[in-house]
C-alpha cells in the first residue's frame, strides 16, 4: 500500500514534469521542486520536533542525494525529450542495478523466484523499447543514467532507513540539493509564468510523498521486492499518455506490459508467503 502512494505520486511528478518543460530547465524545474519541499518539510519539523533530523550518517545523506539528483536530471529530462510510457520503461532497468547492489552491499538475498521476476520486467522493457529502435536517444540514454542513480540512492534509503526517521532523509534531500539545483539553473535561469505554479507545487509536493512512501515501504520489506512493485507504472503511465498527450499504444508496449505485471506478480506472492 505504500509503494501505491508511491505510484500516484511519481505519475503526478511525471506529468507536471512534462508541462513544466515547456518553460523551464531541467535544473530549474529541480531547484523550485526543492524550495517547496523544504517549506513543506520545515513545516511538519515544526509540528512533530526538529530533533528528528539529527544525524551521525551526513556521508550516508550525501551520497544518497548525488546519486538521487543525478537521477532526477535525467528523468525529468527524459520527460521532456521523449514519450511517457518509454521514460517509465527504460527506468525499469532500475529494479535490475538495485538487486545487484542490495546484494552487494545489505547482504539481501537473489533468491531464484526474484531472478525470474527481474527478467521478466527486463524483457517488458526490451520489447517495449525493440533494442536499436531509439535507445540512442539522448533522452533515452539520461533515463538509462538515471535508471542507475535511483538504484544507488534506493539502496542508500534501505540503508538510512536503518537508523534515520523519513521526514529525516526528506530534509537532507531538500537541503543538500537546493544549493546545487540554483548554481545549475543560473546560467539558463527563467522565472515560471502564473499557470505554471500550480504544476511546481505539484511536483514539489509529489517528489516528498514519493519519497516517505517509498521510505515506509523499505523499512517493511526487503529493497529487492519493494522496488519491482514500482514496474506497475508502465501501464498506467502509457494509458495516461495516451489519453493526455495522444501518445500511441502500441502492441509493444501492451505485451512489455504483460511481462512486467507478470514479474511482479511472481515477485510480490514471494514476498506475501515470506511475511
Amino acid at each position: 500500500m505504500w509503494m501505491m502512494g508511491a505510484l500516484a505520486s511519481f505519475m503526478a511528478m511525471a506529468l507536471g514534469g512534462r508541462e513544466l518543460s515547456s518553460e523551464l530547465t531541467t535544473f530549474g524545474i529541480l531547484f523550485f521542486r526543492s524550495i517547496i519541499g523544504l517549506v513543506v518539510v520545515a513545516a511538519l519539523l515544526q509540528r512533530t520536533g526538529w530533533g528528528q533530523i539529527r544525524t551521525r550518517r551526513f556521508g550516508g545523506h550525501l551520497l544518497r542525494n548525488m546519486a538521487h539528483l543525478g537521477g532526477q536530471y535525467g528523468w525529468f529530462l527524459g520527460i521532456a525529450l521523449i514519450p511517457l510510457a518509454e521514460v517509465f520503461a527504460i527506468e525499469f532497468t532500475t529494479p535490475i542495478w538495485t538487486a545487484i547492489l542490495a546484494a552487494l552491499f545489505l547482504g539481501e538475498r537473489l533468491t531464484a523466484r526474484r531472478l525470474v521476476a527481474i527478467a521478466l520486467g527486463f524483457a517488458g522493457v526490451l520489447v517495449i523499447l525493440r533494442p536499436g529502435v531509439g535507445i540512442v536517444d539522448p533522452g533515452a540514454v539520461a533515463v538509462l543514467g538515471a535508471a542507475l542513480g535511483y538504484a544507488v540512492a534506493y539502496v542508500s534509503t534501505k540503508s538510512l532507513a536503518r537508523t534515520e526517521s523519513p521526514i529525516a532523509i526528506l530534509f537532507y534531500m531538500t537541503v543538500l540539493q537546493l544549493p546545487l539545483t540554483f548554481v545549475a539553473a543560473l546560467p539558463e535561469w527563467r522565472w515560471p509564468s502564473a499557470p505554471m505554479w500550480p504544476w511546481l507545487i505539484v511536483v514539489g509536493v509529489a517528489a516528498l510523498t514519493a519519497h516517505y512512501c517509498i521510505t515506509q515501504a523499505l523499512k517493511r520489506a526487503d529493497a529487492t521486492i519493494v522496488v519491482p512493485l514500482d514496474f506497475l507504472r508502465l501501464p498506467l503511465i502509457a494509458v495516461i499518455g495516451y489519453f493526455a498527450y495522444a501518445e500511441p499504444l502500441n502492441p509493444f508496449t501492451l505485451l512489455g506490459a504483460a511481462l512486467v505485471l507478470a514479474g511482479n506478480y511472481i515477485n510480490t506472492t514471494t514476498g506475501f508467503r515470506r511475511l
